[in-house]
């Protein structure tokens, strides 16, 4: 079976010896995922809404690497430092899964590798080709 990996390239993957994401046939798995901007800074601080749609839009972004689009994603983890603000993390997470309703966990947590994260995200999908109808002649 073929494996596949996702490297952001960042120092802490090769001296922790992880992935953003790994596909494994039709299976991918996106590491935890923090709500970072490409310089390094750390996206709205102190705004757990905007800081799930970044961590969303960041792991689906190495889903899509892996051929893996939102409607293949089978589970979700949302951990908070603050677990008083899932409504606002659930509500980021609906936007982007309401219709496709993933398994989902929501779980507090007592601090993350970078103290300004309020939340961190890992996806689970299975990823299905899609099929081709322009081939039923």
């Amino acid at each position: 079976m073929k494996r596949t990996i996702v490297d952001t390239g960042s120092a802490n993957e090769t001296a922790i010896g992880f992935s953003r994401a790994v596909r494994s046939g039709n299976v991918v798995a996106v590491s935890g995922t923090g709500p970072m901007e490409p310089n390094g800074e750390v996206h709205a601080p102190g705004d757990v809404y905007a800081q799930t749609k970044r961590c969303l839009e960041l792991a689906l972004g190495a889903m899509a690497k892996l051929e893996g689009r939102p409607v293949d994603v089978i589970r979700t983890r949302v951990m908070l430092t603050d677990i008083t603000t899932w409504n606002d993390a659930a509500r980021a997470h609906g936007e982007v899964f309401g219709e496709i309703k993933p398994a989902c966990t929501f779980v507090g947590v007592s601090a993350f590798v970078n103290p300004l994260w309020m939340v961190e995200i890992e996806i689970d999908g299975v990823v299905v080709p899609v099929y081709d109808h322009s081939l039923d002649r």
